[in-house]
């Protein structure tokens, strides 16, 4: 049975009390182009700034593309505006594939199977998810949490292991760090079950010999809300600033490492990628460090990779400067090659690999270069996840299980190959 995606009383339970809730923003209409933007960014730039509208993947930038979001009312303005330049249409009608695309299926709790992966869901039934998960496992799993979000949602996660107890090196994922998408926390608890239904097999049981696995399939439980009730295009979290009416900060912006830095995130409180008033003042982020910090002291962190989506990279550190070169980056590029042709044999598809910096662009404050340098953390990605730009942020959810299918081969071939 489906059901239309509805603003309801169990989700805005799970929202501050004290948050004022606005009606639900129609993308009915809007179209998303790509545009190839060649030497002209200045002139794109400018048209994004003059008809006040949204991006996908950040400002455009020379010698690259721009996914640009455009509204009904603004069409024929973009299109004149950007005669002679190149461009694709992702979405026709974004609010038809965003209808689509937000059809839950009915979960029933205490039911966590492979059906799990057919559709997206409601924030409060991927908690159920793990905790069932965690039911069927109930001698060599935990659910655990990091802290509490903004608005006082606990960040929860799943923590397993083998025959061989607890307390090894562990292995962290970081999933819906940014609201909007969505594919990442389903791709972080494909890894959890595929790991724990198979984990009667000889290699896996290998693995959970060897490694503790802490799995946080929604870090920013807050945003992930708003895009259920509000806007699926949310990307921060949803934390108030003091003079300013814009609502949010990137927390992945946010980490307490290369912070202050130029050039790899906004101080404008209304950008997508607002790095916040001071470092680490974005609870999650907090949360989410001290837990890292402490992982780290009590038994080790093997590997840790923050999951994104989309454009369909396998990244390294750094973020925060395209010249700084990590100590153990040689080893890296190759496990990030490694990893991607793994990905690769699995449905044919492709990810590029390099440094966060050259790779996509200058990010500040990011998780990666913070488990990589501050926690030491062994080997630290990020990833990109499908698509490259056919569907973006909104990606159908028949993709969900190649997706996880392809992206437990990339982390396999970690796990056999990292020293």
């Amino acid at each position: 049975m489906k059901f239309q995606l509805l603003v309801s009383s169990g989700l805005l339970a799970l929202a501050s009390a004290a948050a004022v809730q606005s009606p639900r923003k129609s993308y009915s209409g809007y179209k998303v182009f790509r545009v190839d933007v060649g030497s002209d960014a200045t002139r794109l730039n400018n048209v994004v700034d003059k008809l006040g509208l949204s991006t996908w993947k950040g400002r455009p930038r020379p010698n690259a593309q721009a996914d640009i979001v455009v509204p009904p009312s603004q069409l024929a303005a973009f299109e004149a505006e950007v005669a002679g330049l190149k461009k694709v249409t992702m979405h026709e009608d974004l609010g038809l594939s965003i209808e689509d695309e937000t059809s839950f299926s009915t979960y029933a709790a205490g039911s966590a199977n492979a059906t799990w992966f057919n559709s997206y869901h409601a924030y409060k039934d991927h908690i159920q998810f793990l905790k069932d998960l965690q039911a069927s496992y109930p001698t060599r799993s935990q659910i655990v949490t990091s802290g509490n979000s903004n608005n006082g949602n606990p960040i929860t996660g799943i923590h397993f292991w083998g025959d061989s107890g607890k307390g090894k090196p562990a292995i962290v994922f970081h999933g819906t760090v940014h609201a909007r998408e969505w594919i990442t926390g389903m791709v972080v608890e494909y890894l959890a079950y595929h790991l724990l239904t198979n984990s009667g097999t000889a290699e896996i049981k290998g693995f959970l010999n060897k490694y503790d696995f802490i799995f946080f399939p929604v870090v920013n439980p807050d945003g992930f809300i708003y895009t259920q009730t509000n806007d699926r295009l949310w990307r921060k979290n949803r934390q108030t600033n003091s003079g300013s009416s814009c609502v949010g900060r990137d927390i992945n912006r946010n980490w307490p490492y290369q912070w202050s830095l130029s050039g790899g995130a906004s101080t404008n409180a209304c950008a997508e990628d607002f790095k916040g008033r001071a470092q680490s003042d974005a609870p999650e982020t907090t949360a989410l460090a001290n837990f890292l910090r402490t992982t780290k002291v009590n038994q080790g962190v093997k590997l840790y990779i923050d999951w994104h989506a989309y454009s369909q990279l396998f990244m390294t550190p750094y973020g925060y400067s395209c010249t700084a070169v990590a100590p153990k980056n040689a080893e890296l590029q190759s496990l990030a090659r490694g990893a991607a042709n793994a990905i690769r044999a699995v449905h044919g598809t492709s990810f590029k690999t390099g440094p966060i910096c050259s790779t996509i662009y200058k990010a500040t404050g990011n998780s990666v270069d913070y488990a990589n340098d501050v926690v030491g953390a062994d080997y630290t990605f990020t990833t990109e996840l499908r698509d490259t730009g056919r569907y973006g942020f909104v990606l159908p959810a028949n993709q969900i299980k190649p997706s996880g299918e392809e992206a437990w081969a990339g982390v396999r071939y970690l796990l056999q190959n990292m020293k």
